[in-house]
């Protein structure tokens, strides 16, 4: 195959071991390189791992359809596919997908606003391609995504669609329902614009087995194991939020544009922190928190995330 996947292989190959004359900085590049490519075999490892310890791709052996396909972003002209999780750096990286898919009509990432970035139109998805349109692009572009300690993920939706008092569509399409269900004696001002949901309410309403039965999980607190399907698809780089810089410049790198396009450096001071998502799980009941990690036990097995020192797990 003279993919994309495996031309990039090959220039890494090629960078790690070639003949060269003795001249240091191509040996320390080479040394960076070979290591990272270790790494992210590491990650892709324990993606398999964990995905056969479930045996979650046996279970219920289901083939994806094309609408499991909407957060894979498709890059044509450097045969990528990115698959976005909300809450995990992904207004940027559309932000680079922009810029890699516009055939020049952007150069700097951060001269397209933010809301720009999350207009659907803008970016082509991979359900909207046919079939063997599909399978050829997974068989053949390089895939990658991006992943986050799943409670320092929650709390950050959290803070985002419900703390934030501009968010009026999400206090309203799920803010009443969590209050109706897990607040008893609401007001009826606090059922009509469901916009003081607390941390613990939100957590209720997840765990709450009547929630996933009625429809999916909301993408900014449903796991990258049910976005992304790594189970079904073989992913070749599995980014962290935590090494953002390292892992995104490493794959635009490889993509054989690092040269003229580098990954945002700028960090948002509201960012949820560790010690933040502490904060917010010291009043969770041990009960509640077991079940919750239950929720996204697999995000956290699949992309080697610890369960967190602060839980008091049952």
């Amino acid at each position: 195959r003279s993919s994309r996947c495996c031309r990039w292989t090959q220039s890494r190959q090629e960078v790690a071991g070639g003949e060269r004359p003795l001249d240091l900085p191509v040996p320390v590049l080479s040394l960076q390189l070979s290591n990272t490519a270790i790494l992210h075999q590491i990650r892709r490892d324990q993606v398999t791992d964990t995905c056969r310890a479930n045996s979650v791709s046996n279970r219920k052996r289901r083939v994806l359809t094309p609408n499991d396909l909407k957060h894979l972003v498709v890059d044509e002209d450097h045969e990528m596919i990115y698959c976005y999780v909300p809450k995990v750096a992904c207004t940027n990286w559309k932000r680079v997908m922009m810029v890699l898919t516009g055939r020049g009509k952007y150069s700097d990432p951060m001269e397209i606003p933010a809301n720009e970035a999350h207009v659907s139109s803008n970016l082509k998805t991979l359900n909207q391609y046919s079939i063997p349109e599909i399978n050829h692009r997974l068989k053949n572009y390089m895939k990658f995504l991006f992943v986050r300690e799943p409670f320092e993920r929650l709390v950050s939706a959290y803070r985002n669609k419900f703390t934030q008092k501009y968010n009026t569509s999400f206090h309203k399409r799920y803010g009443t329902k969590i209050v109706r269900r897990q607040r008893k004696n609401a007001t009826q001002e606090a059922l009509r614009k469901g916009d003081d949901v607390k941390f613990e309410e939100f957590v209720a309403y997840l765990i709450d087995p009547h929630t996933q039965r009625e429809e999916p999980f909301n993408e900014h607190w449903q796991t990258v194991y049910s976005l992304c399907h790594p189970c079904h698809i073989h992913y070749d780089l599995i980014g962290k939020y935590e090494t953002l810089e390292e892992d995104s410049n490493y794959i635009l790198q490889l993509a054989g544009v690092g040269n003229y396009l580098k990954f945002p450096t700028y960090a948002k001071s509201t960012r949820t922190t560790d010690e933040m998502t502490t904060e917010f799980f010291q009043n969770i009941s041990s009960e509640h928190q077991t079940q919750l990690y239950e929720v996204y036990k697999l995000d956290f097995l699949m992309f080697n995330y610890s369960v967190p020192s602060y839980l008091k797990l049952e």
